[in-house]
């Protein structure tokens, strides 16, 4: 895994993005090709993948890679198109994509039972031959879906046995169940225009319940303009509509939608330029967070670190655990911050000593200081140290995690079984007297009961939050 490494454009100081999903060789583009591009950049657009849907467009979303820097190409065959598909066909869509460096997925291919454009046998046939081409020259593929969610999933799973893909569903229109499914199949999912339209309230759940680090931004133009630009033809630079609805629903800046995109992009796609470096103080909205160490007391069955060390478009995998001095120069001007977090890949309360010593020259700059916890740092330490932190911590998000200590031990695989959960409890009930401000948090993982955790939050006397399950992994 990979940081995004972004620097600035040359269209401004505009958080980059990509359009991960074009037509540029549509006709409406013919006669003003290269004044659509020009504003793409100007709008901070890095790079455009765009897309073919027959062999004829194929050949020429290679021709616009070749001659210009920041497109990409993918190839493939529409389900509209599936009924002109040949074996001649199959065999360029091969030889392009095996030999052209530019190429960098298959698609677009899928199902379409809305338009019918072409016999539904047809279109699984030809969708089927492009996924196994897909797995052969190990690309990602671009999937269209309209209508036909469940086939979909079908021809997906026959076709995927006990591996994951490696791709996307373009313009995401299913539900949050359908997403749910997707995700868990490996895709990312990818949001266009209609994002925007004001009854796509469902959509918009979708997207707040996605995981940041399966979320890509795209036009389809010149189909789909965003709200904004809806009855116009859709262009590149208007991506930058639908990030920021995005951003919104998920309540994070444009510049972490740009780099979480960005970075998504160039894992997917290999479009963009990534690094091997971890972070040890990393930004999200107006905070820094501090990743001083990954381990952590508990093995919870949700975290993502399990399978990515990514948050938010950062990379957090440390190869040592970092001294007082590194994490002082990665936080540089620490008054830039609305508040500097304890939190990263692990339980920070396991360096205590650390923390206590980073919090003190905080504190001399006027800076708020939070730590993320586990709760079990008395359990750790064999002793209560939150009079040590008084006066050097503002606020502790507590990770509750559960209703009841069964639930807890099954899903935080706590090592200290059942007196964890009340531990939890008492070092919530402690830190009162210490910390002003105090929030206990709980996964919508299944069979957490989240209303019976916000009743025992609230007798607790704290601040509730819900975290989603799908943002937690």
């Amino acid at each position: 895994m990979a940081k995004i490494v972004l620097t600035a454009e040359p269209g401004g100081n505009l958080p980059p993005l990509v359009d991960s999903h074009a037509h540029l060789d549509d006709p409406r583009f013919a006669d003003d090709l290269e004044e659509v591009l020009a504003r793409a950049t100007a709008a901070g657009v890095r790079h455009i993948l765009t897309v073919g849907a027959n062999i004829d467009t194929s050949r020429a979303a290679l021709s616009l890679a070749e001659s210009h820097p920041q497109i990409y190409a993918a190839v493939g065959i529409h389900p509209h198109d599936a009924k002109d598909a040949t074996g001649a066909a199959f065999a360029e869509l091969e030889e392009t994509a095996r030999t052209h460096p530019k190429v960098v997925a298959i698609g677009e291919t899928g199902l379409d039972f809305f338009y019918d454009l072409s016999p539904r046998e047809v279109q699984e046939r030809v969708f089927r031959e492009q996924l196994r081409l897909a797995r052969r020259l190990d690309l990602p593929v671009i999937i269209h879906d309209r209508d036909a969610h469940e086939d979909i999933l079908r021809v997906l799973q026959e076709e995927a046995g006990q591996e994951r893909y490696r791709g996307v569903l373009h313009c995401f229109s299913g539900d949050r169940a359908f997403a749910r499914r997707c995700l868990d199949l490996g895709f990312y999912l990818s949001f266009a225009g209609p994002l925007t339209y004001p009854k796509n309230e469902e959509l918009r759940a979708v997207v707040a319940e996605t995981p940041a680090e399966r979320l890509l931004v795209e036009t389809d133009c010149p189909y789909l303009a965003p709200q904004k630009h809806r009855g116009k033809r859709n262009e590149p630079a208007f991506v930058r509509a639908t990030a920021a609805k995005v951003a919104a629903l998920k309540n994070l800046s444009m510049e972490d939608l740009s780099r979480i995109t960005c970075r998504n992009t160039a894992l997917l796609f290999g479009i963009g330029k990534c690094d091997q470096a971890a972070s040890i103080a990393y930004t999200i909205r107006d905070s820094l967070y501090l990743n001083i160490t990954n381990r952590c007391t508990n093995a919870c069955v949700f975290c993502a670190k399990f399978h990515d060390f990514t948050v938010k478009g950062h990379f957090l995998k440390l190869d040592r655990e970092p001294s007082v001095a590194e994490v002082m120069e990665a936080i540089g001007d620490p008054r830039r911050f609305r508040e500097i977090v304890f939190c990263g890949y692990g339980e920070p309360l396991l360096r205590l000593d650390l923390v206590l010593e980073i919090a003190r020259r905080l504190k001399k700059e006027g800076v708020r200081v939070r730590v993320n916890t586990d709760g079990q740092a008395n359990l750790v330490h064999g002793r209560n140290i939150l009079p040590e932190l008084a006066g050097l911590v503002d606020a502790l998000s507590v990770s509750l995690n559960a209703h009841d200590a069964e639930t807890y031990r099954r899903i935080t695989r706590s090592p200290y079984g059942d007196a964890a959960f009340q531990a939890v409890q008492d070092f919530i009930v402690a830190a009162q007297e210490h910390i002003p401000d105090i929030t206990a948090s709980v996964v919508t993982f299944p069979n957490v009961n989240v209303e019976a955790a916000r009743k025992l939050v609230e007798e607790l006397g704290v601040k509730f939050r819900v975290r989603q399950y799908q943002e937690a992994r």
